[in-house]
């Protein structure tokens, strides 16, 4: 009988190898062959934008943590001195272009991380979405429902992924009152008080910054308080519907009786409380002042000038899908930089709060406080416990303390990113993980809250983008 000359597939000649194989190592084991475990490849990294957020925390962290999973293949920015710095303060070894769409031809990264000016942010989310990359971006999402709208379209039609960076999600004082929340012991939540204050150091650092201008951030309604829309958004696992809001400027800018150029050259140094010697922060003159000559940036602008518009006090109410009111605020000069939190429910509360001094057992110096808060580079160490009162009705009230993490954003740095770089695929029961849905609802808030204190009515949810509000969020974010 004639036989047919057979030719192996690839496939077939991986099973037939492997058949053998397996046979040879059951009869003979000591004639096994190991053969030698094929590393993963890196994923591809690009950066957009490379201020101080940039260069520390999606730069040089990065690289100093998950080196052994990530590149960083291209480095962008508007300011060619900056962007040579900052590749060196990395420690990265790619090349870098001031044209963004040239690095994207060039490099083709799997992820972009956007850290750029807010008001662009929609510019290189979709531009790298339909370049052919996921794209990891800094909150705001962005600064707009219009600009919101479109980085949900393209997303949808590429198919491509977008994070967002929300830290303080991942923190173990925000986790906890999310467990405490999801246990149900104070029964329906139906409503929330959260009031966040800004000090003296902290608040007026956004004055000072490209921030203050309404057209860039968006106001801080937008750039700050979507972190704290986000956390209200998730820790009540519902879906913002309308919204009104009050909002003025009426310490900061052309509210003071004097103003200079710079704080650097400033005739009213001696006068002026807010006055900030940036001259003695080496990292900021080496990023910043060393480079203002590029493009015109100064880091330490004079918090009194004429052009800021962007509201330092602020007060909205927002009714969410599941019935739940809030009452939130949020105040630029405060003596002491913290929040309070109640959660009122049918059968008890819950209440919470972070540095409100006579809280604490010491007191800590307010600057060396904003200090530890936005170094990015130090390790989470234990100081002190963060405090959360839970009551029941007809019941004593019960203390539950547990450690701070001092330091990137009380502990949620790290873990964010872990589960971004190291475990993607790490169990999320909490669902920490933010997507552009998150991103849109939290940005949202703020917009509307915007446009109310425009029009002086309330808005509605529904009327800025395509997304249906949910009673319960829908499992993906």
């Amino acid at each position: 009988m004639k036989t047919k000359n057979k030719v192996l597939s690839r496939r077939n000649f991986i099973a037939a190898t492997g058949t053998a194989l397996a046979g040879t190592l059951v009869t003979n084991p000591a004639a096994a062959v190991i053969l030698p475990r094929k590393t993963p490849a890196k994923k591809k990294l690009a950066l957009v934008g490379t201020g101080i957020r940039g260069t520390t925390f999606w730069g040089k962290r990065i690289l100093d943590n998950y080196a052994d999973l990530v590149d960083f293949v291209g480095l962008c920015d508007i300011n060619p001195g900056r962007l040579e710095f900052a590749k060196s303060f990395i420690g990265a070894s790619c090349p870098t272009f001031t044209n963004f769409e040239e690095m994207m031809n060039s490099t083709k990264p799997d992820m972009l991380i956007v850290t750029t000016v807010d008001a662009t942010h929609d510019e290189f989310i979709v531009k790298g979405l339909e370049m052919g990359a996921d794209v990891l971006t800094e909150k705001p999402m962005t600064t707009d429902d219009l600009k919101c709208r479109k980085i949900l379209d393209t997303e949808r039609s590429t198919g491509r992924k977008v994070i967002v960076g929300f830290n303080y999600r991942y923190g173990p004082h925000s986790t906890k009152i999310k467990e405490l929340l999801t246990t149900g012991d104070i029964g329906k939540i139906t409503s929330v008080d959260f009031h966040w204050y800004l000090n003296i150091y902290h608040g007026a650092s956004y004055f000072r910054r490209w921030h203050g201008i309404r057209s860039r951030s968006g106001t801080l309604l937008v750039h700050k308080a979507t972190h704290h829309f986000d956390l209200l958004n998730w820790w009540l696992d519902s879906d913002p519907v309308e919204v009104f809001a009050y909002g003025d400027l009426e310490h900061y800018g052309a509210n003071n009786s004097f103003r200079g150029d710079k704080c650097r050259s400033c005739p009213y140094k001696e006068k002026c409380k807010f006055f900030w010697d940036i001259t003695t922060d080496k990292m900021l003159m080496n990023l910043y002042v060393n480079h203002e000559h590029h493009d015109g940036y100064i880091r330490d602008n004079c918090l009194w000038r004429n052009e800021i518009d962007i509201y330092d006090k602020m007060a909205v109410q927002i009714k969410y899908a599941n019935n739940v009111q809030v009452s939130y605020s949020l105040t630029t000069y405060s003596p002491y930089e913290g929040w309070r939190i109640t959660f009122n429910g049918f059968n008890g509360r819950l209440e919470s709060w972070l540095d409100i001094p006579w809280r604490k057992d010491e007191i800590i110096s307010q600057a060396e406080l904003h200090a530890k808060e936005m170094e990015q580079e130090k390790q989470e160490v234990i100081t002190d416990y963060e405090e959360i009162i839970q009551m029941k009705n007809f019941e004593n009230y019960q203390m539950i303390k547990l450690p701070r993490g001092r330091g990137g954003h009380g502990g949620g740095d790290q873990r964010l990113q872990d589960q971004i770089f190291r475990n993607p695929d790490m169990p999320d029961p909490y669902r920490h993980a933010a997507g552009s849905r998150d991103g849109a609802m939290s940005i949202l808030i703020g917009i509307a809250a915007r446009k109310s204190i425009e029009s002086g009515e309330p808005v509605r949810i529904a009327d800025l983008t395509d997304i249906k509000p949910e009673a319960v969020r829908p499992a993906k974010s």
